[in-house]
């Protein structure tokens, strides 16, 4: 435990055998009080070899849960750890572990209880290699879920994420989707709580063995952002409350 705070990162893994070794080792030890591993069912070898790698906690799901139930699992066993801040990474090596310790920095000075890694801040995005059509649409979605939410974020849709524990334990993640959306949902939550949201450039790393959602799954994902927005809008101007919200 660092600064009498404890803190954990958690990676919700898929099919990240060919990455997880060279994050994991990229993850600050000296920092980081613990790591822990889900892994969603994956067909290939990323749980025997988060085992030879030494990561403490892995949970195993015996059924494949999704991105969202992933998640699900990664946050309450972060909380029952006694984490006081947490990470959320990709093993998929698609962000970069070194900001780590900015991203804690900035939650330790105590003008943020949530601190998102942006693809979007500066000009990493399209030289990392993320695709054009994925480009275009996130910038898209983003310029109306500002207007809809009232926020002036560069992106929602980063799976670089620090969290404090206050934000974890304030809103009911575990009625979330299991889905995609999951990311979507749990950050329109924390908004919907006014959290201060802090945000830092980050570097993206696209290739063939970063995991990526495919164009139909994008598409059902961009209507639920659109879906989920406007749901904000009408619940914070009390139009029709809503379920995900509730307090």
């Amino acid at each position: 435990m660092k600064g009498n705070k404890k803190i954990v990162v958690v990676l919700p893994a898929f099919n990240a055998g060919k990455t997880l070794k060279k994050t994991y080792t990229e993850i600050p030890g000296d920092l980081v009080d613990e790591v822990i591993l889900v892994d969603d069912k994956s067909s290939d070898n990323t749980a025997e070899l988060a085992k030879k790698l030494g990561i403490k906690h892995i949970i195993q799901h015996d059924a494949n849960k999704g991105y969202g139930g992933n998640q699900k699992t990664c946050y309450t066993t972060a909380l029952q750890l006694g984490a006081d801040i947490i990470i959320m990474l990709h093993p998929d090596y698609q962000y970069t572990p070194s900001l780590i310790p900015a991203m804690v920095a900035m939650i330790d000075s105590r003008h943020y209880d949530l601190v998102l890694g942006s693809r979007i801040l500066g000009k990493g995005a399209l030289k990392g290699g993320m695709p054009v059509y994925k480009y275009i649409a996130n910038r898209l979605l983003t310029f109306f879920q500002n207007i809809m939410m009232g926020q002036k974020l560069s992106e929602y849709h980063t799976g670089y994420r620090a969290f404090t524990k206050e934000v974890l334990t304030s809103i009911d993640f575990g009625n979330n989707s299991d889905g995609f959306i999951f990311d979507n949902e749990i950050l329109a939550q924390i908004c919907c709580k006014s959290f201060p949201i802090g945000e830092i450039s980050c570097p993206t790393h696209y290739d063939e063995e970063a995991s990526s959602i495919k164009l139909r799954e994008s598409v059902k994902y961009g209507w639920g952002v659109i879906r989920i927005s406007v749901r904000y809008f009408l619940h914070r101007n009390g139009i029709l409350k809503s379920k995900l919200f509730k307090s």
